[in-house]
């Protein structure tokens, strides 16, 4: 019988595999989008890699990589260090909505760099989107079936970056995207609250927020199950890693 989810989300707790989630944000972000400079490593990094969790997205049957997606976390010790949104947008804040300047460090995390290959998504009409919530239409070597029953595959790593969150005891989380992106999350039962005014950062993005208590508990019956699914298989991997404990990060 076929797993109901045909990607499995690994726990990216090793050199090597983190590098290739660098390799995937390389391929979206520098090559694909233009929206970083590209380097002859041929990898994208920055100085939030080093207190972030990272995640890919394997395809279960040809191991192949998808995706990646990472949680930032400020660290508990270092409140100088920032979130990516702080540096960057903080000034188009909505405190009245969410200060996140009142907030412990190291409660909450900002989900960013999600990145899917393009030859997992849908091509038309999305040539300058990192990710899509949609279809997919992944290479020839992958058969009918498999086309049919993939899942949304953004939604997947979303839902690892919920996980994650959970895990870590988080109050909540921030991501930067455009509204329309929301307005569709919100759909699935994922009800983030827009914290800051649009602003221009890879085009027209805005701040938002989500709750502890909407990581899950809204989400649509199916993407429930695959939550489910998602949570089980990362604290499986996390409690057999090394790497670290999230729990008391």
């Amino acid at each position: 019988m076929n797993h109901p989810f045909d990607f499995k989300i690994r726990f990216a707790d090793t050199k090597s595999l983190r590098q290739v989630a660098f390799k995937i944000r390389y391929g979206v972000y520098c090559t694909e989008l233009g929206w970083e400079p590209e380097n002859e490593l041929e990898m994208e990094t920055d100085v939030y890699d080093d207190y972030a969790f990272h995640c890919l997205l394997e395809h279960r049957r040809t191991g192949a990589f998808a995706g990646c997606i990472r949680l930032v976390i400020p660290p508990v010790n270092h409140p100088n260090f920032q979130l990516p949104f702080e540096k960057n947008c903080l000034h188009s804040a909505r405190p009245e909505i969410i200060d996140s300047t009142t907030l412990k460090r190291g409660s909450f995390g900002e989900i960013s760099r999600l990145a899917v290959l393009a030859s997992f998504r849908r091509r038309k009409k999305e040539d300058h989107t990192p990710f899509i919530i949609n279809n997919i239409d992944p290479k020839n070597f992958y058969s009918e079936d498999e086309r049919r029953n993939f899942p949304n595959i953004a939604m997947g790593l979303y839902l690892a970056g919920l996980s994650l969150a959970s895990m870590c005891n988080h109050v909540g989380l921030f991501v930067m995207m455009e509204p329309r992106l929301n307005r569709r999350l919100t759909r699935f039962g994922l009800p983030f609250k827009q914290a800051g005014d649009k602003t221009d950062y890879h085009g027209r993005r805005a701040m938002f927020y989500l709750e502890k208590e909407g990581f899950s508990s809204h989400l649509t019956e199916e993407l429930k199950d695959l939550y489910i699914i998602i949570h089980s298989d990362l604290c499986q991997q996390i409690s057999l890693s090394p790497y670290t404990n999230l729990v008391d990060r």
